[in-house]
């Protein structure tokens, strides 16, 4: 099975930069490509358009009112809660320029703390960042619980 994580977000707005932060933790791991997008998920469309994955997972700070730190897996149309869509092209347009070229994809969200200017994400992103790293290094993101339609567990 061949898997891409692409990590989206903004090193210099705190846990904005979780995306590229799992990314990094996955960086390396067997039977994974990760890209750290930072703010520029469409630069990453040919990468993946050229991997023909069979699943895709993008990860990124997600606004879904929860506790910081909590993550959940997003249907697709719900990428308005991803701060990706704030970045560059919406998250929509560059998921549907990609969609032919991938089996599955894999929205994941982590509540974001603080999006203050600067570096470091806070304690528990960045402990939600190394569960989820753990979580896909066993290869199931199904494994991460699903955002129930009312935004709240």
């Amino acid at each position: 099975m061949k898997r891409v994580l692409l990590g989206v977000g903004n090193h210099l707005s705190r846990d904005d930069g979780v995306g590229p932060a799992v990314a990094r933790a996955m960086d390396g791991v067997d039977g994974w490509m990760t890209i750290d997008c930072g703010i520029a998920l469409e630069n990453a469309s040919g990468i993946v358009a050229r991997e023909e994955p069979d699943l895709l997972v993008i990860v990124d700070a997600a606004q879904m009112g929860l506790p910081p730190g909590s993550i959940r897996r997003l249907p697709i149309e719900s990428t308005d809660r991803m701060l990706a869509s704030t970045h560059g092209l919406p998250l929509s347009f560059v998921i549907e320029r990609i969609g032919a070229a991938v089996q599955e994809t894999v929205l994941i969200g982590i509540e974001p703390g603080d999006l203050t200017f600067g570096e470091g994400i806070s304690e528990p992103v960045s402990k939600a960042a190394d569960a989820l790293a753990e979580i896909l290094r066993g290869g199931d993101a199904e494994r991460v619980p699903a955002l129930e339609a009312s935004g709240s567990d």
